[in-house]
């Protein structure tokens, strides 16, 4: 299991109230996403568990594209992945950030 770590500055706070949100399941070809507000207002820290070794610089750049696309400021991700694609990271985490946006119910 290979063990990836990233603090990048998030130009944007994320929206909304909720305290965490997690989505997508830990199986093969996918991952899960759990989304804590834990972090200051202006970084995001994101943890990555993988199977698939050698690939922290498609990570990096996933992530920067990420935090740089989305609202992510304040929040602490962690990330159990199953050997995703990029685009399926890429999606988790957008599905991450609108959940954690949604008002509880």
């Amino acid at each position: 299991m290979e063990k990836l770590s990233f603090r990048l500055s998030a130009p944007q706070r994320a929206g909304g109230t909720r305290a965490q949100a997690i989505v997508g399941v830990v199986a093969s070809g996918n991952l899960e996403v759990l989304l804590e507000r834990a972090s200051p207002a202006d970084i995001c820290t994101i943890e990555i568990a993988t199977a698939a070794h050698g690939f922290g610089a498609v990570w990096d750049a996933v992530v920067r594209d990420f935090v740089g696309r989305r609202a992510a400021g304040g929040l602490r991700i962690s990330v159990n992945d199953g050997g995703a694609r990029p685009d399926t990271v890429a999606l988790r985490l957008a599905q991450g950030i609108r959940k954690i946006e949604e008002p509880e119910r």
